[in-house]
């Protein structure tokens, strides 16, 4: 019943996404619908205002839990022109794909595909306070949903300079890909503040009608802080904990004041069960604009309420018990020595200040902050003169360009797009995460797509990329006609034989997903650094770009007839992924030799000429980090352990070096006490790499009992998982090297037993150009292997040992690495980086700097 519910609500999705788009709509939605709110609110009443806009219609969206109270409903019941939705209904995404206009204060959901036609308007809401986008904690991948919303907007309404470019720009990194244009022109909810004395009335009329307790000789204190907690999504409960605060501010306040509290939207519902608030909560319908208008003191903490009410000139006071924390956790743009009002930590300072504020007298703490509060003022509130809504119009609905309207700004640097796999601990997410380290990243800027996921080692990996890189991950779906998913199914896995009309159907609907995903973002060059599945290689052509490219990491033919217990797993994906050749501009193998060896078995799928080569890139100090660590001790000091003490040893040591390098350590020791052999003279063979046919461990495991006949002393540890773990287990407990083969895993952190191993040996049958020889080499570990055709792509002439694909072979060049007589010479790892990043960016067409 589920699945059937899905596919029909993808079948009528998929249906009015391809229906005409009437410009004479327009669809408003303020915080995923929890009311009439915010800026959206503000250019509605403007444009029902104006007579020149009578022949538009107007969709509002409403929450499940907005419906029944938004007294917008009943205002507007019996009007022709306006009507209400439903969020996420039938109706819902019926207007949210064919509306000619459409405007949010946040984010529309994943589904929302911004459509040829449609002009999207993100008025946001509100100057931030606190750090947001990539400046937050978590980044990017946090802000998706945001980012993905803002690279599709056509214009993006910003309050202020700050918000251009603090925020949009820097904050949220929209410069240099997004076509987009900024208004800068105030806030339209803002307008709502300039309320004269019947305006007033209104507004104290309407708290009252709501159950608020609020005379009209009463000043109006409104306290108006943020959420708390570390994700928007699930905030924290502290209703508690306001409830107490505001009963005993009001305890401390003469009966002429009167303490509203206004609570953020993603709490409110927490709020409406306390029941000591209910004669003071302001209702979530009710605009804050409008109730600041009528506010005589703001009261808030880390809320960007407080930059709207400095139109109003009237004070603002800080209360902030949490600040030292909540800085640690979140951080600001504003240090709080500049915010235009005392700061307090406590609701008896709290009221004392409320107490002298207003008295003019020189206890009062509003005049001390005076010169504070006009630069915020001139800074974020130049432009609120309660015209903000006019102008906006002006520019969306008149396409007016008179008014303060800009382009995201550009910095020139050349723009790339980089498909990085699934972020699982693998070979490609490795190289990929080198090559992020390695790039220019002065000349180019560089964007990265995965499928966003929350495991912990796709997040583990995800903290690896390179800071000044964006990340764009994918999050929600395609939405397909149960038609088209028949067509999807086809292309993605009919192998060799999917090309024709399924294949064209299919390409105009990863069209829709890259405009889904990407907005109007756009880059110079695209590049599926993964290559192996024909999702994503669709997805990518679909971009607009001067080049288009796809890695081959592997003997990609080979890859597609590996047989795994009779099955050929890639056989049909693999050939689906062939297919796509031909609409790309390069085709890039990791190392010359493996360049001739896909050129010629792929000749059926692209001409020879689009065949080129860029090796992977390494991160050596990483490897050395994690083979040897950092020091723990300076030398140039005299601090000492307490050894004695463990935790004090411990938090010593914390302090010093840091938690994450203590950790470190740890795993570390514990890898190498629970692998490396206890007997001092061992001699030890290590291997890394999946468990899997083309590794042939079983190759290596029969010639290493062979070595081990001969000598005791020897050992091998395999480091790896996968489908064969089972059988190679089986295998040497077969040949009885139970003691001596020691069948390690999957392994966080390889690289501290390579570095103390003996010799590292590889058997595998094919290979594209494995890294594992390459880190084995920064930690000057000598190299036996097998003669794959691209070996060469890794060890050159006079480095290592390569012998042929047999036992006895394989078993004579361990016995030659036990002998000391593997060619060892140094390896330079930044002359080699240097060499490998030039051939990626001849690749694209581009010199390498100097």
């Amino acid at each position: 019943m589920k699945q059937a519910r899905r596919s029909g609500s993808a079948e009528w999705r998929s249906y009015w996404r391809e229906r005409p788009v009437d410009r004479g709509r327009v669809l408003y939605e303020s915080f995923a619908g929890n009311g009439a709110l915010g800026n959206p609110e503000a250019i509605f009443r403007a444009l029902m205002a104006d007579p020149s806009f009578d022949h538009l219609t107007h969709v509002w969206v409403l929450s499940k839990e907005a419906w029944s109270g938004a007294s917008i409903r009943a205002e507007f019941a019996n009007h022709p022109r306006v009507e209400f939705v439903r969020y996420k209904s039938p109706q819902y995404f019926r207007a949210l794909f064919t509306a000619g206009y459409v405007i949010n204060n946040a984010t529309f959901p994943t589904e929302f595909t911004k459509r040829d036609g449609q002009v999207y308007l993100n008025t946001w809401h509100g100057t931030p306070f606190k750090t947001m986008g990539y400046d937050e904690p978590g980044g990017g991948p946090n802000a998706r949903n945001v980012i993905r919303n803002f690279l599709s907007a056509d214009y993006l309404l910003a309050a202020n300079g700050f918000v251009a470019e603090r925020m949009y720009e820097q904050a949220y990194r929209l410069s240099n890909i997004h076509p987009g244009r900024i208004i800068t022109e105030g806030s339209p909810r803002v307008d709502r503040q300039f309320l004269d004395e019947g305006g007033k009335e209104r507004v104290r009329r309407r708290l009252t009608d709501s159950g608020v307790s609020i005379r009209p000789d009463q000043k109006v204190v409104l306290y108006a802080p943020t959420w708390r907690g570390t994700s928007f999504q699930k905030p924290t409960n502290d209703i508690v904990r306001l409830a107490k605060c505001v009963r005993e501010l009001k305890r401390r306040l003469p009966d002429d004041q009167q303490v509203l509290l206004r609570v953020h939207q993603q709490v409110y519902n927490f709020a409406l069960e306390h029941p000591d608030l209910a004669d003071i909560l302001v209702p979530n319908e009710v605009p804050s604009n409008e109730v600041l208008g009528l506010t005589d003191v703001l009261v808030t903490d880390y809320s960007s309420i407080f930059f709207d009410f400095l139109a109003t000139e009237r004070p603002i006071v800080f209360y902030a018990p949490d600040l030292d924390d909540y800085d640690d956790y979140r951080g600001f743009y504003l240090d709080p020595q500049e915010l235009p009002g005392p700061v307090v930590r406590t609701v008896t300072d709290l009221g004392d200040v409320l107490l002298a504020t207003g008295t003019g007298s020189g206890a009062d703490p509003v005049v001390s902050h005076g010169a504070v509060r006009d630069e915020a003022q001139s800074i974020y509130a130049s432009r609120e003169d309660g015209g903000a809504s006019r102008r906006v119009i002006d520019v969306v609905f008149r396409g007016s360009r008179e008014h303060d309207v800009r382009p995201v700004a550009s910095d020139g640097r050349t723009r790339i797009l980089l498909y990085l796999g699934g972020m699982r601990s693998n070979g490609i997410t490795t190289s990929a995460l080198n090559l992020l380290n390695n790039i220019d990243h002065d000349r180019f800027d560089v964007s990265v797509l995965y499928q966003y996921s929350s495991s912990k080692e796709v997040r583990a990996n995800e903290a690896k990329i390179h800071p000044r890189v964006r990340v764009l991950p994918r999050s929600g779906g395609m939405l397909w006609s149960l038609r088209s998913e028949r067509e999807r199914a086809q292309i993605l896995h009919g192998g060799e034989a999917a090309r024709g009309q399924s294949f064209e159907v299919a390409e105009r609907m990863f069209g829709f997903e890259w405009r889904r995903c990407f907005g109007l973002a756009e880059f110079d060059h695209i590049i599926d650094f993964s290559g192996y599945a024909a999702f994503w290689a669709l997805l990518l052509q679909q971009g607009p770009a001067r080049s288009h490219s796809i890695w081959l990491h592997n003997d990609l033919k080979a890859d597609q007839m590996r047989e795994v217990d009779g099955q050929r797993p890639h056989e049909l994906n693999l050939g689906s992924v062939f297919n796509t050749y031909a609409d790309f501009d390069h085709l890039v193998s990791v190392s010359p030799a493996l360049m001739e060896i896909n050129a010629k078995n792929l000749a059926d799928a692209a001409p020879r000429e689009k065949h080129t080569y860029a090796r992977n890139t390494i991160d050596d100090s990483y490897i050395t980090r994690m083979a040897y660590g950092e020091r723990l001790v300076d030398p140039d000091t005299d601090a000492s352990v307490p050894v004695a003490d463990l935790p004090r040893a411990v938090r010593e040591l914390s302090d010093v070096h840091g938690v994450a390098t203590l950790e470190a350590a740890v795993q570390r020791h514990s890898v190498v006490r629970e692998l490396m052999p206890r007997e001092k003279d061992a001699k030890v063979f290590v291997t890394i790499g999946r468990l899997s046919p083309e590794k042939n461990h079983e190759r290596l495991i029969r010639a290493f009992d062979l070595v081990h006949q001969e000598d005791p002393r020897s050992r091998l540890i395999i480091i790896g998982g996968g489908p064969l773990q089972q059988e190679l287990t089986e295998l040497s407990r077969d040949l009885g090297l139970g003691s001596v083969v020691t069948m390690a895993g999957q392994q966080s952190n390889p690289h501290a037993v390579l570095a103390r191993s003996d010799v590292f040996v590889l058997s595998s049958d094919y290979e594209g150009q494995p890294m594992v020889i390459l880190e084995a080499r920064v930690l000057d570990r000598p190299v036996v292997s097998t003669n794959f055709d691209s070996v060469g792509g890794s060890l050159t002439d006079g480095v290592g040992l390569v012998v042929e694909r047999d036992v006895e072979a394989l078993a004579d060049g361990m016995r030659a690495a036990l002998r000391d007589e593997v060619p060892n010479p140094p390896f330079d790892p930044a002359e080699y980086n240097r060499e490998a990043t030039r051939e990626f960016y001849r690749v694209l067409g581009v010199a390498q700097s100097e």
